[in-house]
């Protein structure tokens, strides 16, 4: 049970976590002073959940630290990481979500990079996600255009209903005119207008109170310029296409992965307030080689464990090499860093982060607030300690050793408050 203390305690400190919808095209919610993240204006508004998850956490210790810092004061912190900006509540990847996560003291924003027929830089997680992702379907001309049109729900057969359309299927200002929604898929759908009816299909554990307006998409220079408004800091990850490359013949991933870089240069933005990621070394190798103010914050996004589990040890196995190659910083998902000390019962750091740390890595983790309840393990990113997770308040235990034993720079997180008000607890800028 939730104790009314914590949450009578939240509520004095501010309930609001995020923009109203109606904030829209070139409108900035914060007076752009000529600095950015430490020296931000925001004023942090974490709302009830990091309380909830304080109040739920085994007695102990950690749990009477972050009980001392309920009342604040709590600010903007570059230890947070908003991951497409805030989807637990959100559409991700909208300017509602960005401007929320600011809110909630996200001192770094993401932007996924993808590409579109006009090779403009949008912000999308995945090349090919506009089908569940946004209203594209709702849209007969652009929907005409996706790489797979929609296939309804063969009862028969039970073959689910889908589409594939993708950012590369139409212009920028196309996508510009699309509605952002939260990320959800109706199998059963004989129509588009089922399809596209995705409400009742958002995971119970996500709120669809903020996605019935349209939220709005963004460009990758309407992001930066949004988030430089704010005084915030910026993580750009170069998406892998789900399309055959070069891109019509001619637009190479070197073409792409160079122009994420000559984005930010041409905005004005210095190469220390960007950390952009790759899941391909050769991207990080470019930018190390090409682009070195960039390439020495890249983030090599770090999933090689993930097909096959007996594989941990080899990738471990290759940490010290990706140093000697200049590689400064792993983004490995949070599974990876944790593991359980058979002798004590404690979640302690694994041979990766061990390894990592004598190589001279840092590191940067992915992604809390992404797994639902954790009665039952936590799924995905808790795996290697599902033995030890029981409880939401868990979460918070996990952070504390990737935060302090781990030694992690920065932390990813669906809801930013979360991370925020553990930095804010423990000191972490």
């Amino acid at each position: 049970m939730v104790s009314s203390t914590l949450l009578t305690i939240s509520v004095a400190c501010g309930l609001a976590n995020a923009a109203p919808a109606s904030w829209k095209g070139g409108w900035k919610p914060w007076p752009k002073h000529g600095h950015h993240e430490e020296g931000s204006d925001i004023n942090v508004q974490l709302g009830p959940r990091p309380y909830y998850l304080v109040d739920d956490m085994d007695e102990g210790p950690l749990k009477e630290k972050l009980e001392s810092c309920s009342n604040g004061p709590f600010h903007t912190s570059s230890f947070s990481i908003a991951h497409r900006g805030a989807p637990l509540m959100f559409p991700e990847h909208s300017r509602e979500g960005y401007v929320a996560a600011a809110r909630m003291g996200a001192g770094v924003i993401e932007c996924d990079v993808s590409f579109t027929s006009d090779r403009e830089l949008v912000c999308r997680h995945s090349n090919c996600d506009l089908h569940y992702t946004t209203d594209i379907l709702a849209h007969p001309d652009l929907a005409a255009k996706c790489t797979e049109p929609f296939t309804p729900y063969d009862p028969e057969t039970g073959t689910p209903a889908s589409a594939k359309c993708c950012t590369s299927d139409i212009t920028l200002s196309e996508f510009k005119g699309l509605c952002a929604e939260m990320e959800a898929t109706t199998f059963n759908a004989v129509n588009t207008s089922e399809y596209m009816g995705r409400i009742g299909s958002t995971p119970d554990w996500r709120t669809n109170m903020y996605a019935y307006s349209c939220a709005e998409t963004m460009s990758l220079r309407d992001q930066i310029e949004l988030v430089d408004s704010m005084d915030l800091n910026f993580t750009a990850e170069a998406k892998t296409p789900e399309i055959p490359m070069p891109f019509e013949g001619d637009y190479t991933q070197t073409d792409f992965i160079q122009q994420i870089v000559d984005t930010f240069e041409g905005e004005g933005i210095d190469a220390d307030r960007v950390w952009l990621q790759s899941f391909l070394d050769d991207d990080i190798y470019y930018w190390l080689d090409n682009a070195p103010d960039f390439g020495q914050q890249a983030i090599y996004l770090d999933e090689r464990a993930d097909a096959n589990a007996s594989a941990y040890d080899a990738v471990v196995a290759t940490l010290p090499g990706l140093a000697d190659r200049g590689v400064k910083i792993m983004g490995p998902s949070s599974w990876m860093l944790v593991t359980v000390d058979n002798s004590t019962g404690k979640i302690v750091p694994s041979s990766y982060a061990t390894t990592a740390k004598e190589a001279g890595l840092d590191i940067i983790t992915w992604s809390f607030e992404r797994s639902g309840p954790l009665e039952n393990g936590g799924g995905y990113y808790y795996e290697s300690v599902d033995s030890k997770i029981n409880n939401d308040g868990d979460e918070y235990t996990v952070i504390d050793v990737i935060a302090k034993q781990v030694g992690a720079k920065k932390i990813f997180s669906d809801w930013a408050a979360t991370i925020t008000y553990y930095a804010n607890c423990m000191g972490l800028e």
